[in-house]
């Protein structure tokens, strides 16, 4: 495996502001995602992609290089997640380096830890898509998800002859921890294409997503009930 790991970290944040740099529990929360990626890989493979100086030097402080800073189109509320992507595929080709396998750690998720990137590589093999980080999804479109039909009443998203909420299928959702990419495959088509995609389940405490204050709130307050990163 010759593997990139991306860490996207734009300055800009509407939800939270300056929530990549903002402290939580006396870190910067793009320093968790940081530290999680040095402890599995090589840090020369490593790039914190943001337009932020005050980010870059948050990474800087932790000992990972930043090589470079996004583009002045690729720093906007508009711009697309796969374009980050490929420009850091491209800046490695660049060097010299053409990896094959791209690992993106969202740094919204600060409780994901290093032994979770490791069983999720562990899943990933050059026939695969993607291996994605998932939480079993509380609303099931089978049970308690509705869509409206033409006359405007309310019916299920999918149909099924369950009785019990237990007998139904599970349901997943991104917890946007951890992707692992074929390189091959994501310079063909964006992630939202890709079929042969395989799940790594984590628990719904590490897969918190910080978006909303709220989701703030609840990250200190798990790290200062549970010592989280020590336990």
């Amino acid at each position: 495996m010759k593997p990139l790991i991306v860490i996207p970290a734009r300055g800009g944040s509407k939800g939270i502001p300056g929530k990549n740099h903002k402290l939580l529990c006396g870190k910067p929360l793009v320093q968790y995602s940081i530290e999680a990626a040095m402890s599995c890989f090589d840090s020369k493979h490593i790039y914190l992609s943001t337009d932020s100086d005050e980010i870059a030097h948050v990474a800087k402080d932790c000992g990972l290089e930043v090589p470079f800073l996004r583009p002045d189109h690729l720093a906007t509320d508009t711009a697309s997640t796969y374009d980050v992507l490929i420009h850091a595929l491209d800046f490695a080709a660049s060097t010299g380096y053409e990896p094959d396998t791209l690992i993106v750690l969202q740094p919204t998720s600060p409780f994901r830890k290093a032994f979770h990137i490791r069983e999720a590589l562990a899943l990933f093999h050059p026939e695969l898509d993607m291996v994605v980080s998932v939480k079993e999804a509380k609303s099931n479109p089978y049970y308690v998800l509705f869509e409206e039909n033409e006359k405007g009443y309310l019916k299920k998203c999918k149909e099924h002859s369950a009785l019990r909420r237990q007998d139904l299928p599970k349901v997943w959702e991104y917890n946007g921890a951890v992707y692992v990419m074929n390189v091959k495959t994501l310079r063909q088509m964006p992630v939202n294409q890709f079929e042969k995609v395989v799940k790594y389940e984590m628990d719904e405490m590490s897969s918190l997503d910080l978006d909303t204050p709220l989701d703030w709130k609840i990250a200190e307050y798990i790290a200062q009930e549970t010592n989280y990163w020590n336990a």
